[in-house]
């Protein structure tokens, strides 16, 4: 499967992987973030079932904080 990750072309082995799954692989371990899958926000309750599949566009971004 082939997917753009923050305007990146990624490649998997897999046909489809969920949001977790994907975390899981590129070891991003951030708390505080924000994933969209072809523009739609992914709510962190759903990252077990939010499915990417061939050809998306995947943005993950960290918020961080500071002052």
């Amino acid at each position: 499967m082939k997917i753009t990750l923050n305007n990146r072309p990624e490649e998997f082995i897999k046909d489809e992987i969920t949001v977790s799954e994907m975390l899981n692989i590129k070891r991003f371990t951030y708390k505080m973030r924000i994933v969209k899958i072809n523009g739609k926000l992914i709510k962190r309750d759903e990252y077990d079932n939010a499915i990417i599949r061939d050809g998306d566009n995947v943005q993950m971004l960290y918020l961080m904080s500071g002052g």
